[in-house]
């Protein structure tokens, strides 16, 4: 993937009402409805491990439930392969969370650690076929060993695997309008998706929102694999839309004077072909008359309608054929 849609969608998602509109959309669970979200608030990522990268390309968020904070791991995957071990990964990422949140004595007011959500947001063509629990990956063990194994369980959300339905139910959706935009889309279909999203985000709270969508419209535009779209540096999604309902007008009108200009030329073209066509009939039709006479109106009705591979069968034949028959076959059987 280009090193831009990681950052772009980071960017998406550093947007409370994104993370919302995600989590309300494609987490399907009650629970939901105990949180605060209102209360949601970016969490700086960049822990540290003394074995370990810095993580870079995950974003974490807190929101209230029940007056205790929950953490919601968002990790973002643009690999073009499935990784198999997802499920150890996210072990040690939300370690590393709960370590960082021990250091900086982030604790509840009960001195318990807050719970986490992992989510697993992944966009790659291929279908996600990886365990999402690490259980899936160790060994059967001895009963006393199985409660001493660690355990871990990630959210998936396999973006190309959402279906029409889905998005068709979630019209006001600005997480479902982006996955949508993430597929091969006709110049039509992205039109209608950006109006609608211009439209569902109008609102003061989304003014952030729409400049982030913004960005990273034209940035989606330009990889959209059936019609690139390439668009001025804006980040006012209004003058986006505009910009790309001109430039869709272009296009199509363009198209249209193409389509006539090739029509033209193929009809010169088709012209041309059946004026050698009616050419080469007439030939024939004089050397068969100079070897067996009067043609009868059989012949001249086949003569008529041949295609330029019989004429050219029958062309070769004549010389040598003793009769009409031998060359376009018997007669029709009169009426």
């Amino acid at each position: 993937m280009p090193a831009y849609h990681d950052t772009g969608y980071k960017l998406l998602f550093s947007d409370p009402l994104m993370v919302r509109d995600l989590l309300l959309g494609f987490v399907d669970d009650p629970w939901l409805a105990r949180l605060d979200f209102s209360t949601l608030e970016l969490v700086n990522s960049h822990y540290v491990s003394e074995d370990l990268r810095n993580r870079a390309d995950d974003v974490v968020w807190r929101v209230r439930a029940d007056e205790r904070w929950v953490y919601l791991y968002l990790l973002i995957e643009f690999q073009s392969s499935v990784d198999r071990f997802m499920a150890l990964r996210m072990l040690v990422y939300v370690g590393l969370l709960y370590q960082d949140l021990v250091r900086r004595k982030q604790l509840g007011p009960d001195g318990l650690l807050p719970p986490v959500l992992p989510i697993v947001l992944y966009n790659g063509e291929r279908r996600w076929k990886a365990p999402v629990e690490l259980e899936a990956l160790l060994p059967k063990v001895p009963v006393f060993l199985a409660p001493l194994q660690p355990k871990m369980r990630y959210l998936l959300i396999d973006e190309g695997a959402q279906s029409v339905e889905t998005f068709a139910r979630l019209p006001r959706n600005l997480v479902a309008a982006i996955f949508q935009l993430e597929q091969p889309q006709t110049l039509e279909a992205v039109q209608t998706i950006v109006t609608e999203v211009e439209s569902a985000t109008r609102s003061p709270e989304y003014a952030t929102a729409r400049r982030l969508i913004a960005i990273w419209l034209r940035a989606a535009l330009r990889r959209n694999r059936k019609s690139p779209i390439l668009l001025p540096e804006l980040d006012d999604l209004q003058e986006l839309n505009s910009m790309l309902s001109q430039r869709i007008e272009k296009w199509a009108k363009e198209f249209q004077a193409e389509g006539e200009r090739k029509g033209r030329l193929e009809g010169r073209q088709e012209g041309r072909q059946e004026g050698r066509l009616e050419g080469e009939a007439r030939v024939l039709e004089r050397l068969l008359t100079r070897r067996f006479g009067d043609l009868p109106a059989w012949v001249r009705e086949r003569l008529g309608s041949a295609t330029e591979a019989q004429l050219e069968t029958w062309t070769e034949a004549v010389l040598d054929a003793p009769s009409l028959s031998a060359i376009f076959g018997e007669p029709p059987a009169p009426h």
